[in-house]
Protein backbone atom coordinates (compact mmCIF):
# COMPACT_ATOMS: atom_id res chain seq x y z
CA UNK A 1 0.00 0.00 0.00
CA UNK A 2 2.53 2.36 1.29
CA UNK A 3 5.25 1.71 -1.89
CA UNK A 4 2.46 2.99 -4.53
CA UNK A 5 1.97 5.94 -2.88
CA UNK A 6 4.82 7.20 -4.16
CA UNK A 7 3.76 6.79 -7.84
CA UNK A 8 -0.09 7.82 -7.20
CA UNK A 9 1.22 10.98 -5.43
CA UNK A 10 3.45 12.14 -8.29
CA UNK A 11 0.89 11.28 -11.20
CA UNK A 12 -1.94 12.87 -9.61
CA UNK A 13 -0.54 16.17 -8.00
CA UNK A 14 0.01 18.07 -11.07
CA UNK A 15 -0.67 17.53 -14.75
CA UNK A 16 -3.30 16.07 -17.26
CA UNK A 17 -3.78 13.15 -14.21
CA UNK A 18 -5.00 15.49 -11.39
CA UNK A 19 -8.22 15.80 -13.13
CA UNK A 20 -9.01 11.98 -12.64
CA UNK A 21 -8.47 11.83 -9.00
CA UNK A 22 -12.18 11.18 -7.88
CA UNK A 23 -12.36 8.90 -10.86
CA UNK A 24 -9.17 6.62 -8.72
CA UNK A 25 -10.46 7.40 -5.43
CA UNK A 26 -14.02 5.68 -6.43
CA UNK A 27 -12.23 3.10 -8.56
CA UNK A 28 -10.18 2.53 -5.35
CA UNK A 29 -13.18 2.02 -2.98
CA UNK A 30 -14.69 -0.37 -5.61
CA UNK A 31 -11.74 -2.15 -5.97
CA UNK A 32 -11.62 -2.49 -1.88
CA UNK A 33 -14.89 -3.22 -1.64
CA UNK A 34 -15.14 -6.30 -4.24
CA UNK A 35 -11.38 -7.46 -2.59
CA UNK A 36 -12.89 -7.56 1.36
CA UNK A 37 -16.21 -9.41 -0.43
CA UNK A 38 -14.28 -11.86 -2.39
CA UNK A 39 -12.11 -13.00 0.48
CA UNK A 40 -15.09 -14.17 2.15
CA UNK A 41 -15.03 -17.15 -0.16
CA UNK A 42 -11.40 -18.11 -0.11
CA UNK A 43 -10.42 -21.16 0.48
CA UNK A 44 -6.35 -21.14 0.32
CA UNK A 45 -4.08 -18.98 1.83
CA UNK A 46 -2.99 -17.47 -1.46
CA UNK A 47 -6.65 -16.25 -2.02
CA UNK A 48 -6.15 -13.82 0.83
CA UNK A 49 -2.55 -13.21 0.09
CA UNK A 50 -3.77 -11.67 -4.01
CA UNK A 51 -6.98 -10.28 -2.63
CA UNK A 52 -6.24 -8.58 0.82
CA UNK A 53 -2.50 -8.10 0.47
CA UNK A 54 -2.57 -6.89 -3.17
CA UNK A 55 -6.06 -5.90 -4.54
CA UNK A 56 -7.73 -4.18 -1.24
CA UNK A 57 -4.03 -2.57 -0.35
CA UNK A 58 -3.93 -0.96 -3.99
CA UNK A 59 -7.58 0.34 -3.89
CA UNK A 60 -7.25 1.33 -0.33
CA UNK A 61 -3.84 3.28 -2.23
CA UNK A 62 -6.66 4.47 -4.89
CA UNK A 63 -8.33 5.92 -2.55
CA UNK A 64 -6.13 7.81 0.11
CA UNK A 65 -3.56 9.42 -2.68
CA UNK A 66 -6.18 11.57 -4.27
CA UNK A 67 -8.12 12.59 -0.95
CA UNK A 68 -4.85 13.97 0.66
CA UNK A 69 -3.58 15.66 -2.01
CA UNK A 70 -6.95 17.97 -1.72
CA UNK A 71 -6.07 17.92 2.01
CA UNK A 72 -2.30 19.45 1.41
CA UNK A 73 -3.79 22.21 -1.10
CA UNK A 74 -6.59 23.40 1.10
CA UNK A 75 -4.76 23.41 4.31
CA UNK A 76 -1.00 24.70 3.11
CA UNK A 77 -1.16 26.86 6.49
CA UNK A 78 -2.12 24.50 8.93
CA UNK A 79 -0.38 21.37 7.11
CA UNK A 80 0.59 19.51 10.12
CA UNK A 81 -2.61 20.03 12.05
CA UNK A 82 -4.61 18.77 8.99
CA UNK A 83 -2.42 15.53 8.43
CA UNK A 84 -2.62 15.30 11.96
CA UNK A 85 -6.37 15.33 11.32
CA UNK A 86 -6.71 12.85 8.93
CA UNK A 87 -4.27 10.52 10.54
CA UNK A 88 -6.24 10.90 13.95
CA UNK A 89 -9.08 8.58 12.07
CA UNK A 90 -6.43 5.93 11.59
CA UNK A 91 -6.47 5.50 15.32
CA UNK A 92 -10.44 6.05 15.25
CA UNK A 93 -10.06 2.40 13.67
CA UNK A 94 -7.20 0.68 14.93
CA UNK A 95 -9.37 1.44 17.93
CA UNK A 96 -12.00 -0.06 17.17
CA UNK A 97 -11.66 -2.87 14.59
CA UNK A 98 -9.64 -5.34 17.10
CA UNK A 99 -12.94 -5.06 19.40
CA UNK A 100 -15.08 -4.76 16.10
CA UNK A 101 -13.20 -7.74 14.77
CA UNK A 102 -12.91 -9.96 17.93
CA UNK A 103 -16.90 -9.62 18.42
CA UNK A 104 -17.72 -11.01 14.86
CA UNK A 105 -15.60 -13.20 14.59
CA UNK A 106 -17.31 -15.02 17.51
CA UNK A 107 -20.69 -14.00 16.73
CA UNK A 108 -21.19 -14.83 12.85
CA UNK A 109 -17.37 -16.42 11.63
CA UNK A 110 -14.66 -15.05 9.75
CA UNK A 111 -16.60 -15.50 6.20
CA UNK A 112 -19.78 -12.95 6.96
CA UNK A 113 -17.38 -10.93 9.00
CA UNK A 114 -15.50 -10.02 5.78
CA UNK A 115 -18.53 -9.68 4.09
CA UNK A 116 -19.61 -7.25 6.47
CA UNK A 117 -16.39 -5.14 6.61
CA UNK A 118 -16.96 -4.77 2.88
CA UNK A 119 -20.43 -3.06 3.39
CA UNK A 120 -18.54 -0.57 5.49
CA UNK A 121 -15.88 0.01 3.58
CA UNK A 122 -18.39 0.51 0.37
CA UNK A 123 -20.86 2.86 2.90
CA UNK A 124 -18.17 5.21 4.10
CA UNK A 125 -16.50 5.15 1.20
CA UNK A 126 -18.81 6.70 -0.77
CA UNK A 127 -19.75 9.03 2.06
CA UNK A 128 -16.49 10.29 2.08
CA UNK A 129 -16.26 10.80 -1.89
CA UNK A 130 -19.37 13.23 -1.51
CA UNK A 131 -17.67 15.76 0.38
CA UNK A 132 -14.22 15.67 -1.30
CA UNK A 133 -14.44 18.60 -2.86
CA UNK A 134 -14.38 18.84 -6.97
CA UNK A 135 -11.68 21.09 -7.62
CA UNK A 136 -8.64 22.34 -5.46
CA UNK A 137 -9.75 26.24 -4.16
CA UNK A 138 -5.94 26.81 -5.55
CA UNK A 139 -5.27 25.05 -8.61
CA UNK A 140 -5.59 27.24 -11.51
CA UNK A 141 -5.41 24.87 -15.14
CA UNK A 142 -4.36 21.42 -14.37
CA UNK A 143 -4.83 19.85 -17.63
CA UNK A 144 -1.73 20.90 -19.32
CA UNK A 145 1.22 18.80 -18.13
CA UNK A 146 3.55 20.32 -16.02
CA UNK A 147 7.05 19.12 -15.28
CA UNK A 148 8.02 17.48 -12.38
CA UNK A 149 10.23 18.99 -10.44
CA UNK A 150 12.80 16.42 -9.06
CA UNK A 151 15.36 19.13 -7.55
CA UNK A 152 14.62 18.42 -4.05
CA UNK A 153 16.96 15.03 -4.50
CA UNK A 154 19.67 17.25 -5.15
CA UNK A 155 19.74 18.33 -1.25
CA UNK A 156 20.98 15.98 1.69
CA UNK A 157 17.77 16.92 3.87
CA UNK A 158 15.76 14.48 1.78
CA UNK A 159 17.67 12.00 2.41
CA UNK A 160 17.94 12.32 6.27
CA UNK A 161 14.48 12.82 6.98
CA UNK A 162 13.84 9.55 4.50
CA UNK A 163 16.20 7.24 6.44
CA UNK A 164 14.80 8.55 9.74
CA UNK A 165 11.11 7.41 8.44
CA UNK A 166 12.16 4.38 7.61
CA UNK A 167 14.26 3.32 10.65
CA UNK A 168 11.15 4.34 12.91
CA UNK A 169 8.95 2.99 10.36
CA UNK A 170 10.70 -0.63 10.93
CA UNK A 171 10.15 -0.56 14.56
CA UNK A 172 6.73 0.77 14.61
CA UNK A 173 4.66 -1.83 13.58
CA UNK A 174 6.09 -4.31 15.84
CA UNK A 175 4.26 -3.27 18.91
CA UNK A 176 0.72 -3.29 17.05
CA UNK A 177 1.95 -6.87 15.36
CA UNK A 178 3.02 -8.49 18.40
CA UNK A 179 1.24 -6.88 21.61
CA UNK A 180 -1.79 -8.93 21.70
CA UNK A 181 0.14 -11.94 21.45
CA UNK A 182 2.28 -10.72 24.38
CA UNK A 183 -0.27 -10.01 26.67
CA UNK A 184 -1.19 -14.12 25.94
CA UNK A 185 1.44 -15.62 25.97
CA UNK A 186 3.31 -13.57 28.83
CA UNK A 187 0.46 -12.99 30.68
CA UNK A 188 -2.25 -15.45 29.66
CA UNK A 189 -4.69 -12.79 29.17
CA UNK A 190 -7.98 -14.22 27.63
CA UNK A 191 -8.41 -13.31 23.59
CA UNK A 192 -10.56 -10.33 24.46
CA UNK A 193 -8.26 -8.51 26.98
CA UNK A 194 -5.36 -9.14 24.32
CA UNK A 195 -7.26 -7.29 21.46
CA UNK A 196 -7.82 -4.66 24.01
CA UNK A 197 -4.01 -4.27 24.24
CA UNK A 198 -4.06 -2.96 20.20
CA UNK A 199 -7.02 -0.62 21.10
CA UNK A 200 -5.34 1.16 23.67
CA UNK A 201 -2.42 1.25 21.98
CA UNK A 202 -4.79 3.01 19.27
CA UNK A 203 -6.48 5.55 21.49
CA UNK A 204 -3.70 8.25 22.40
CA UNK A 205 -2.82 8.58 18.91
CA UNK A 206 -6.25 10.59 17.83
CA UNK A 207 -5.30 13.16 20.28
CA UNK A 208 -1.24 12.80 19.58
CA UNK A 209 -1.34 12.93 16.21
CA UNK A 210 -3.41 16.51 15.98
CA UNK A 211 -1.51 17.69 19.33
CA UNK A 212 1.63 17.29 17.22
CA UNK A 213 0.48 19.03 14.31
CA UNK A 214 -0.31 21.87 16.64
CA UNK A 215 2.98 21.84 17.97
CA UNK A 216 4.38 22.63 14.31
CA UNK A 217 1.31 24.88 13.10
CA UNK A 218 0.91 26.80 16.04
CA UNK A 219 3.48 26.43 19.14
CA UNK A 220 6.05 27.20 16.11
CA UNK A 221 7.79 24.03 17.48
CA UNK A 222 10.76 23.22 15.19
CA UNK A 223 10.66 19.88 13.15
CA UNK A 224 13.82 18.82 14.60
CA UNK A 225 12.66 18.74 18.23
CA UNK A 226 9.06 17.63 17.42
CA UNK A 227 10.35 14.78 15.96
CA UNK A 228 12.94 14.14 18.87
CA UNK A 229 10.05 14.41 21.68
CA UNK A 230 7.93 11.48 19.37
CA UNK A 231 10.57 9.56 18.75
CA UNK A 232 12.51 9.35 22.30
CA UNK A 233 8.93 9.19 24.25
CA UNK A 234 8.73 5.95 22.17
CA UNK A 235 11.97 4.69 22.60
CA UNK A 236 11.70 5.52 26.08
CA UNK A 237 8.23 3.94 26.97
CA UNK A 238 9.88 0.67 24.92
CA UNK A 239 12.81 0.16 26.83
CA UNK A 240 11.53 0.92 30.26
CA UNK A 241 8.21 -0.52 29.90
CA UNK A 242 7.62 -2.77 27.83
CA UNK A 243 11.52 -4.55 28.55
CA UNK A 244 10.80 -4.31 32.22
CA UNK A 245 8.29 -5.65 34.22
CA UNK A 246 5.56 -6.05 31.17
CA UNK A 247 5.51 -9.61 31.78
CA UNK A 248 4.82 -9.71 35.05
CA UNK A 249 2.38 -6.90 36.13
CA UNK A 250 -0.59 -6.18 33.65
CA UNK A 251 -0.74 -2.55 34.45
CA UNK A 252 2.78 -1.80 32.95
CA UNK A 253 1.94 -3.47 30.00
CA UNK A 254 -0.99 -1.03 29.94
CA UNK A 255 0.79 1.86 30.34
CA UNK A 256 3.13 1.13 27.82
CA UNK A 257 0.34 0.66 25.39
CA UNK A 258 -1.32 4.15 26.52
CA UNK A 259 2.52 5.85 26.15
CA UNK A 260 4.21 4.17 23.42
CA UNK A 261 0.82 4.52 21.26
CA UNK A 262 0.55 8.62 22.01
CA UNK A 263 4.27 9.00 20.98
CA UNK A 264 4.36 6.82 18.03
CA UNK A 265 1.30 7.88 17.00
CA UNK A 266 2.12 11.47 17.09
CA UNK A 267 5.43 10.89 14.36
CA UNK A 268 3.89 10.84 10.80
CA UNK A 269 2.48 14.52 11.96
CA UNK A 270 5.77 15.68 12.34
CA UNK A 271 5.97 15.33 8.87
CA UNK A 272 4.26 18.59 8.34
CA UNK A 273 7.23 20.33 9.85
CA UNK A 274 10.08 18.46 7.27
CA UNK A 275 7.60 19.56 4.66
CA UNK A 276 8.31 23.11 5.84
CA UNK A 277 11.78 22.02 6.07
CA UNK A 278 11.71 21.86 2.55
CA UNK A 279 9.77 24.46 1.20
CA UNK A 280 12.16 26.86 3.26
CA UNK A 281 15.27 24.61 1.19
CA UNK A 282 13.27 24.66 -2.11
CA UNK A 283 13.10 28.59 -1.51
CA UNK A 284 16.49 29.21 -0.57
CA UNK A 285 17.52 27.50 -3.77
CA UNK A 286 15.00 29.11 -6.34
CA UNK A 287 13.60 25.84 -7.13
CA UNK A 288 9.99 24.62 -7.77
CA UNK A 289 8.19 22.17 -4.90
CA UNK A 290 5.58 19.93 -4.84
CA UNK A 291 4.32 19.24 -1.55
CA UNK A 292 1.87 16.89 -2.24
CA UNK A 293 4.31 14.37 -4.33
CA UNK A 294 6.90 14.98 -1.46
CA UNK A 295 4.21 13.69 1.26
CA UNK A 296 3.53 10.61 -1.15
CA UNK A 297 7.46 10.10 -0.88
CA UNK A 298 7.42 10.32 2.86
CA UNK A 299 4.78 7.33 2.83
CA UNK A 300 6.70 5.12 0.53
CA UNK A 301 9.54 5.42 3.35
CA UNK A 302 7.24 4.42 5.53
CA UNK A 303 6.36 1.34 3.50
CA UNK A 304 10.09 0.49 3.15
CA UNK A 305 10.24 0.52 6.88
CA UNK A 306 6.96 -1.78 7.27
CA UNK A 307 8.80 -4.15 4.64
CA UNK A 308 11.78 -4.10 6.75
CA UNK A 309 9.89 -4.49 9.68
CA UNK A 310 8.27 -7.51 8.47
CA UNK A 311 11.77 -9.51 7.28
CA UNK A 312 13.42 -8.18 10.62
CA UNK A 313 10.52 -8.88 13.46
CA UNK A 314 10.89 -12.79 11.98
CA UNK A 315 14.25 -13.28 12.51
CA UNK A 316 14.32 -11.09 15.55
CA UNK A 317 11.42 -13.49 16.98
CA UNK A 318 13.46 -16.42 16.73
CA UNK A 319 16.95 -15.04 18.37
CA UNK A 320 14.54 -14.60 21.68
CA UNK A 321 15.51 -13.22 24.85
CA UNK A 322 18.16 -11.31 25.09
CA UNK A 323 18.95 -11.91 29.45
CA UNK A 324 18.52 -15.45 31.08
CA UNK A 325 15.99 -14.43 33.66
CA UNK A 326 12.42 -13.83 33.03
CA UNK A 327 11.81 -11.40 35.12
CA UNK A 328 11.86 -8.78 33.01
CA UNK A 329 10.57 -8.36 29.45
CA UNK A 330 14.07 -8.87 27.91
CA UNK A 331 14.18 -12.50 28.90
CA UNK A 332 11.24 -13.76 27.09
CA UNK A 333 10.90 -14.71 23.39
CA UNK A 334 9.91 -11.08 22.48
CA UNK A 335 12.85 -9.03 24.09
CA UNK A 336 15.22 -9.08 20.61
CA UNK A 337 12.06 -7.33 19.53
CA UNK A 338 11.87 -4.85 22.39
CA UNK A 339 14.75 -3.95 22.06
CA UNK A 340 14.63 -3.39 18.36
CA UNK A 341 11.57 -1.36 18.70
CA UNK A 342 13.72 0.88 21.04
CA UNK A 343 16.67 1.51 19.36
CA UNK A 344 14.81 2.14 15.81
CA UNK A 345 12.90 4.58 17.18
CA UNK A 346 15.92 6.58 18.88
CA UNK A 347 17.56 6.10 15.59
CA UNK A 348 14.62 7.79 13.50
CA UNK A 349 14.52 10.84 15.72
CA UNK A 350 18.70 11.15 16.26
CA UNK A 351 18.54 11.56 12.36
CA UNK A 352 16.61 14.70 12.45
CA UNK A 353 18.35 15.90 15.19
CA UNK A 354 21.62 15.61 13.09
CA UNK A 355 20.64 17.81 10.52
CA UNK A 356 19.16 20.06 13.15
CA UNK A 357 22.50 20.32 14.95
CA UNK A 358 24.71 20.65 11.39
CA UNK A 359 22.03 23.86 10.34
CA UNK A 360 22.88 25.19 13.63
CA UNK A 361 26.68 24.46 13.26
CA UNK A 362 26.35 26.11 9.47
CA UNK A 363 24.64 29.18 11.02
CA UNK A 364 27.38 29.55 13.84
CA UNK A 365 29.84 29.49 11.44
CA UNK A 366 28.37 31.90 9.22
CA UNK A 367 27.87 34.71 11.61
CA UNK A 368 31.46 34.32 12.81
Amino acid sequence: MYLMMPILFTLLDRGRWSVFRRSVAITGILLSTIAFLLSSFSTQLWHLIILQGVLAALGNTMLYSPTTLYLDEHFKAGRATAYGAILSSKNIVGTACPLLFSTLLNRVGFRWSLRIWSLIVLTTGIIGIGVMPRQSSTSAVRRSPQKVPWSFLKHKTFYIYSIANVTFSAGYGTPQTYLSSYARDTLHLSRISSALMITLFNIPGIISCVGFGLLSDRAGISATVNTLISAAGTSLTALLLWGLASNRIEAVLVLFALCCGFFAGGYSSTWGGWIKEFEKEAAEHNEALNTGMLYGMLNGARGVGYVVSGLADVELLRAGPVQDSRRWGYGTEYGSLIVFTGLSAIVGGWSVVFRGWSKAKRCWMTLH
